[in-house]
C-alpha cells in the first residue's frame, strides 16, 4: 500500500477512536461516573473492535465486487463474527456484561453503517464526477 493511504487509515483511526472515547467520557461524566469502571482493559478492547472494523471496512472498499451492497456484507459479516469472537475472548479475562453481545452489536454495526454510508457518497460523488467531466470534454 502506498504511504498516503496508509496515512488516510490511520488518521480515520485515530479521529474514530479519539470521538468514541471522548462521547463515552461525558456520557458516563453526565450520569454522574467519574471513572471508567472497567479501567484501562475497556480502552484496550475499543482499540481491538476499531481496528477489527477499520480493516474490515478497508478491505472491502477495495473488492472488486458490485454492487457496493454485497461489497459490504461481504465485509460486514465476517468482521461482525471476529468481533463477537473477541468479545467472548475478552470473556476468559473478565466477566462480561449482560448486554456485552447486544452491546458490541449495536456500537459495531452502527460504526460500520455510518462508514459504508459515507463511502457509498463519496463513490457516488466521484462517478457523477466522472461522468461530468466526459460530458464536457465532448
Amino acid at each position: 500500500m502506498k504511504k498516503k493511504k496508509w496515512i488516510r487509515i490511520v488518521s480515520i483511526y485515530s479521529i474514530i477512536y479519539t470521538v468514541i472515547t471522548l462521547l463515552n467520557s461525558v456520557l458516563y461524566l453526565c450520569n454522574g461516573i467519574y471513572e471508567d469502571p472497567s479501567g484501562n482493559w475497556h480502552e484496550l478492547d475499543r482499540a481491538m473492535i476499531l481496528l477489527i472494523g477499520i480493516a474490515a471496512f478497508e478491505l472491502c472498499t477495495n473488492l472488486p465486487v458490485k454492487p457496493l451492497v454485497l461489497r459490504y456484507l461481504i465485509a460486514y459479516i465476517p468482521s461482525q463474527l471476529l468481533a463477537f469472537a473477541y468479545v467472548w475472548f475478552s470473556g476468559l479475562r473478565e466477566p462480561l456484561a449482560k448486554t456485552a453481545y447486544r452491546d458490541i452489536w449495536i456500537n459495531f454495526t452502527g460504526l460500520f453503517v455510518l462508514l459504508c454510508f459515507i463511502n457509498t457518497l463519496v463513490y457516488v460523488f466521484k462517478k457523477k464526477r466522472g461522468q461530468e467531466g466526459k460530458g464536457k470534454k465532448e
